[in-house]
């Protein structure tokens, strides 16, 4: 508690330009302070599921505002890629490959390939998921507009992929593989996207910080909010990888998913202490 005090302080010292030596003496003090506290923390499995349980809901809560421009950046792209696709069918040659479009035409799920290979293509689409998260999550490092972009296309690529599936009568197989892994891996994806951005607004408003404060402040908390989206993405590859292109029964499919994300849901919102701000 005196280690975040002194803290605060010093984000104060830090506004009155005569009190810089005061500042710089403070700064040092701090230094020495977090060496002692934390040096001697460990990282364990109990370490772990008490962040995931406690400290991160009350993380995602704190950027709910990034998160929701996250969700409304892609459902409008998503929204425009259905609309131009249903009005020009040729548009979603721009956005799905001929072997895809070749696959829909037989009315086959491109999926189907994956139950074979399912140990190998579980790990790839780990590999991917992560991938996609992260460099979400790293486009806001050029003001927001690297975030904004991968929104853009995953949006689009959603809208686009779900307009030629109805178009092309399988609207039930494809949300029926999408559902499992999909119920955790969309909201990982806008997640990481509410990290970026949230690293992007700490580059356009610093606010009463020094820039370099805000950036350090801003890229703290978007770590730490996409850090909790890791385990998420683990569950959704596997389920990607064995269960949704499976046999199962598609009720049971939907209802695994509608099950996940209201868990989901149930651990993000859960009524928890508001986190101390992140301090200098």
């Amino acid at each position: 508690m005196l280690y975040r005090q002194v803290a605060a302080d010093l984000s104060v010292l830090r506004r009155d330009t005569t009190a810089r030596t005061y500042a710089v003496h403070v700064n040092q003090l701090l230094a020495r302070a977090h060496h002692i506290i934390y040096s001697g923390r460990k990282t364990n499995l109990l370490t772990l599921y008490r962040f995931l349980k406690d400290e991160y809901p009350a993380i995602f809560q704190k950027q709910l505002a990034f998160v929701l421009a996250s969700l409304l950046i892609s459902v409008a792209w998503g929204l425009l890629g259905a609309a131009l696709t249903n009005s020009r069918p040729e548009f979603m040659r721009h956005f799905v490959g001929p072997q895809m479009i070749a696959t829909m035409e037989r009315h086959e799920m491109w999926t189907h390939s994956i139950v074979g290979i399912a140990p190998m293509a579980t790990s790839a689409i780990l590999t991917n998921n992560l991938s996609v998260s992260f460099v979400t999550f790293a486009g806001g490092i050029v003001f927001g507009l690297g975030t904004f972009f991968y929104l853009y296309v995953n949006g689009m690529m959603l809208g686009v992929i779900a307009a030629a599936c109805h178009q092309y009568g399988m609207s039930i197989a494809l949300w029926s593989f999408v559902a499992p892994h999909g119920s955790l891996e969309l909201p990982s994806i806008l997640i990481a996207g509410a990290a970026g951005l949230r690293l992007g607004h700490a580059m356009l408003f610093p606010g009463a910080l020094r820039w370099k404060d805000s950036i350090a402040r801003g890229g703290i908390e978007a770590t730490q909010l996409v850090s909790g989206i890791i385990p998420l993405l683990i569950i959704a590859g596997c389920l990607e990888g064995f269960f949704s292109p499976s046999q199962a029964p598609i009720w049971l499919k939907f209802t695994v998913g509608g099950l996940l994300f209201t868990l989901l849901n149930l651990w993000l919102f859960r009524p928890v202490k508001p986190p101390a701000d992140t301090l200098d």
